[in-house]
Order: structure tokens, then sequence, then C-alpha cells
């Protein structure tokens, strides 16, 4: 098992994390480091791109970015800026909305499932199979679609008590055996504020540009921000773990999640230390026939 990076926004396993107590904004104030930060973002691509080549030569380990928050975190800005120096040949982003019938035919982890990445790959899940113990949570009565036995007459909060623990142990279970097989894993929640989701919100209305990015349904999911907020701080304490940790990051400076992001990939890609395949000695041997063909064209 790799080292994690210790950050100050690590949830540790079992620590009794309170969101409450997350930050929205950076520990230090870094108004005045605009140019300093956009310098070190630039720095940080340029260091995912290289361990990210050794990642796909190497071709042994996976390395797997699930993202979650609130809407208007900066979610998809936060993926585009990180990763956009890497070879698409070599990452794949996956979105998870609303789960198609067939999807609804299957166990709640069979569509994230099938789009792991491959071995000396980067898959980004947009949202996650964690959906199911966050909007699923908020809304009970979706479990009505998939159709699952045993399922109490009433979904309220008390009666679905031990089904949400199952869950969560169903998905540490779950990553716990990729982590055995290979695929390493890091989560990020970009924790944006309610204040500031306010203010995301508002340019979403007032800037005809951005008008495709707002739903009325925003509004009424906002509405229930406290029952969001009990269950991210349920997930996240029962889901960060050894194997697969959370990092608590905040969102409300776009510019210094991002670069907290791709700091912790980079630690994250050093640790798993990936390094180009050695060629044994008759290879090696072989190579020396072959450029003294090609010389001799």
């Amino acid at each position: 098992m790799i080292k994690f990076p210790k950050t100050p926004y690590l949830i540790k396993p079992k620590s009794g994390f309170k969101v409450v107590d997350a930050h929205c904004k950076p520990l230090d104030d870094v108004t005045e480091q605009s140019k300093a930060l956009k310098k070190e973002l630039k720095k940080l691509r340029k260091e995912i791109s290289v361990l990210q080549h050794r990642l796909y030569a190497e071709d042994k380990n996976a390395l797997l970015l699930v993202f979650q928050a609130m809407d208007a975190a900066g979610k998809d800005s936060t993926i585009r800026a990180v990763l956009s120096g890497v070879n698409p040949a070599g990452c794949h982003v996956s979105s998870f909305k609303k789960p198609s019938a067939e999807e609804l035919d299957h166990d709640y982890l069979w569509r994230s499932a099938i789009r792991l990445p491959e071995r000396g790959r980067i898959g980004v899940f947009n949202r996650s199979y964690y959906e199911e113990t966050l909007v699923v949570r908020v809304h009970p009565n979706y479990l009505q679609y998939q159709r699952l036995a045993g399922l109490p007459d009433t979904l309220s909060e008390k009666s679905l008590e031990s089904f949400w623990g199952e869950r969560f142990e169903s998905i540490n279970d779950h990553e716990k055996h990729l982590t055995r097989n290979g695929t390493v894993i890091i989560k990020f929640w970009l924790n944006v504020s309610k204040d500031e989701q306010k203010k995301r919100f508002l340019s979403r209305l007032n800037e005809p540009e951005k008008y495709w990015k707002f739903d009325s349904g925003d509004l009424k999911e906002r509405a229930l921000w406290d029952d969001y907020m009990h269950a991210y701080e349920e997930m996240l304490n029962a889901t960060s773990t050894v194997n697969a940790p959370w990092y608590a990051i905040p969102a409300d400076n776009k510019l210094f999640m991002r670069v907290e992001v791709a700091r912790t990939i980079v630690a994250t890609l050093k640790a798993m230390n990936p390094q180009f395949p050695d060629v044994d000695k008759d290879e090696l041997a072989k190579f020396d026939e072959m450029r003294g063909q090609l010389k001799g064209e």
C-alpha cells in the first residue's frame, strides 16, 4: 500500500470528522497569490503529465480520482484545469447522472465498475457510486426505482439507518478489492460554502454564456442543504479509509482548489513511483542489431 499525502485537508479514518469544522476557504490568505498559484498549477500539470506517461508505460497500476461536491462547487472546471496536459490515451473521465433503465437493472456499483480505469491509466469519476449515499439518502424515494428486496414500507431516515451502513460497508469492500488489485484511489470532496454557491448560481442566471449551466432543480436541492451536509458527514466518516482516503478541499477559491487537488495528485503519483519497464540484455543486444540495420538503409 502506498503512503497517501498527509495534507491539512486529509480526512483521517475514524477521526470524527465534522462538516461544520471543514474549511471552505484556504487555511492561509491567498488573495495576493494569484500569479504564484497559476505558475504552480502550470508546473503541477507538467508533473502529472510526466508521471502519467510513466504510469502508462509501466502498465501495472491505475489511479482513480473521485470527485464529489454540491452543485457549482467546480468539479468540471477543476478536472479540466488539472488534467489538461495529460495524454488523452491514458486518461478517461466518466460522469454519472440519473441512472438508466439498464443501470437500474444491476446493483448500484455496476455502472461505475464498468468504467474503472485500465492498468496504466488515470480514471476520473465526476460524481460516482457515492451518489447512492448522498442524493439517494436525501431522496430515499429513489430507492423504489431500484426494486430492492427487503426495503421497509416507510423509507425514513430511522428505518434506513442499517441500510446506509450496509452501503458504506459494500463501498469500503469494493475499494479494498480495487486497491488489492492495483487501483490506487483518492477522493476529493470540493467543499463549497452555501454563500459561495449562491454567488455562482446568480452568476449563471445573470450571464448569458452561463445560462446553460443552470437548472431549476438546482434551487430545490439547495433548499435541502442541511440534509446534504448530514449525508456528506456520515459518508465521509464511514468511507475515508487507509485504502481510499477522502480530502476535503476548500472550494470557495477556485484557483486554490485546483492547485490543492493537483498537489495531492502529484504527491500520490510520486508515491506510486511508476517506472519505465526494464529491457533485458538479450533484447538490448537485438537493439544494437536493429540500429545497424536502420543505419545501413
